[in-house]
């Protein structure tokens, strides 16, 4: 497993192998009083994603109680093509609208890891063009929903490359980390290693998460 991540995370470095594949639609999930939208890394397996969606969502059923969680993958290639982020950047903010319309008293945690959170930071109008994988804005989430979203939770962000970070209208709502040597997130890292260890922040991320929900 790490093997084959690990050559996706060098692949996501060298740019190879795009192709194009077309945009996927949003599909609503239950009314639950949470819905956890997670945007999966390059490649990435797993039901929300083996490295950071399943085991933060499995820390939030811990740290938020009272509270029904409902779990949504964002529906994207996930690959390397010029316009995969983009067509996760579309299906997030198509769900977060459908979701409200259907749910009016739901709220969500937005969770994003590499690839994955250049689609939330395109989602909240922090633009991942230039980055690794990443692509120009294509939607936002509307100004009248931005209240819905409690927490925005982000791993190995490829914009931190850049010099950029969340700010703004969600940025005391984000918690961003990035991992010492991290190629991904940290303008000259080395350390490939660093990108798949993320699982070791879930429960500091659904810490942070709980506290704003």
């Amino acid at each position: 497993m790490r093997i084959r991540l690990g050559l996706a995370v060098l692949s996501l470095l060298g740019g190879a192998g795009l192709v194009s594949l077309s945009a996927p639609t949003a599909t609503a999930a239950a009314c639950a009083d949470i819905d956890v939208v997670a945007a999966r890394g390059t490649f990435e397996p797993g039901t929300l994603g083996f490295i950071v969606g399943d085991p933060v969502y499995a820390a939030l059923q811990k740290k938020i109680t009272g509270k029904t969680l409902s779990g949504y993958k964002v529906n994207y290639p996930a690959d390397l093509s010029f316009t995969s982020a983009a067509q996760g950047n579309a299906d997030v903010v198509n769900h977060v609208k459908s979701q409200a319309a259907a749910c009016p008293n739901q709220r969500f945690v937005l969770v994003g890891y590499s690839q994955g959170a250049n689609v939330v930071d395109n989602s909240i109008g922090i633009s991942s063009a230039g980055a690794v994988v990443g692509s120009p804005i294509v939607a936002t989430i509307p100004a009248a929903l931005e209240p819905k979203v409690a927490a925005v939770l982000l791993f190995g962000n490829p914009i931190r490359a850049l010099g950029k970070s969340v700010t703004g209208t969600y940025q005391s709502r984000t918690i961003d980390f990035c991992a010492k040597g991290d190629p991904i997130c940290e303008s000259g890292g080395l350390d490939v290693g660093a990108h798949l260890g993320y699982t070791a922040n879930a429960d500091a991320a659904a810490t942070f998460a709980a506290g704003k929900v």
